[in-house]
């Protein structure tokens, strides 16, 4: 009875900081349908005026397309880098790798700001300022750390036999690399992924350092209708960023869910 009880206080408590976290984003949701000019709460009347207006601004469709272009590139390039950081750490195994990753999170840890300004001096002589490389080198190097992390925790449960037991069968480092480590390690590789392309696409302060008129990102213009007009478009635009953060949160589930289940029928098939 007293666990039945503590277990219904556990849960209540849960639920009051999981609605304590995500009640501020989800002002952004009855605010995006208000009639008016201006950011406000709807009082009776609801209007989609603003997502139309969202999705018909040439301005705002820019941004759009340019933050899905510099997201999609520096999550590639951060995958790549982060995957191979981690597995040659992995190799490694020693107190220097440890050295070497502490300073590869070393972008996790510095303040954004921070960051920002050294994106700004480095990238002024290498004439990288407002342009799409200089966005997407800044956003790799922020998100590589996500990927690091993540597939490093995938290889803390890889079985170091099945390398070895590849190895001895003749084959290559390279195929042993393609046909069983990153295939074991896939999860971490997904996940990462799709943190390095959430955290590129929301990100506003380096944007901010080293974008002004060529590159135009999505989150600098909301925090510009924000800053200069108070326009609800703003609020439509975190209404539809937050679908699509949730939308690549069910899919990264789903398929650890797909993948537990197949764990459990090849042991099953094994007994």
């Amino acid at each position: 009875m007293r666990r039945g009880l503590a277990e219904r206080v556990n849960r209540l408590a849960a639920w009051l900081i999981l609605l304590f976290l995500v009640a501020p984003a989800l002002v952004a949701i009855p605010v995006s349908l208000t009639p008016k000019a201006f950011l406000s709460m709807p009082q009776g009347e609801y209007s989609l005026r603003h997502f139309i207006h969202l999705f018909t601004s040439p301005a705002w469709l820019s941004s759009f397309w340019q933050s899905a272009v510099i997201a999609t590139c520096a999550t590639i390039l951060a995958t790549l880098v982060g995957t191979l950081a981690a597995i040659g750490l992995w190799r490694i195994s020693s107190r220097a790798s440890e050295v070497v990753r502490a300073f590869l999170l070393l972008p996790l840890i510095i303040p954004p700001i921070i960051s920002a300004m050294a994106f700004y001096r480095l990238w002024i002589p290498l004439k990288l300022l407002d342009s799409y490389a200089g966005l997407i080198l800044a956003h790799t190097i922020l998100a590589a750390p996500m990927v690091l992390i993540t597939v490093s925790a995938s290889l803390a449960n890889f079985d170091p036999r099945l390398e070895q037991a590849s190895r001895n069968l003749g084959a290559s480092m390279p195929t042993t690399l393609w046909r069983v480590i990153l295939p074991s390690i896939r999860p971490g590789i997904y996940g990462g992924a799709i943190f390095a392309f959430i955290l590129s696409w929301d990100e506003v302060v380096v944007a901010l350092f080293i974008s002004k008129f060529s590159v135009y990102t999505l989150p600098r213009r909301m925090w510009n209708g924000i800053r200069e007009n108070t326009d609800p478009t703003v609020a439509a635009a975190a209404v539809v960023l937050i679908a699509a953060t949730l939308v690549a949160y069910f899919i990264y589930d789903i398929a650890q869910r797909r993948r537990a289940a197949g764990r459990i029928d090849e042991r099953s098939n094994d007994q």
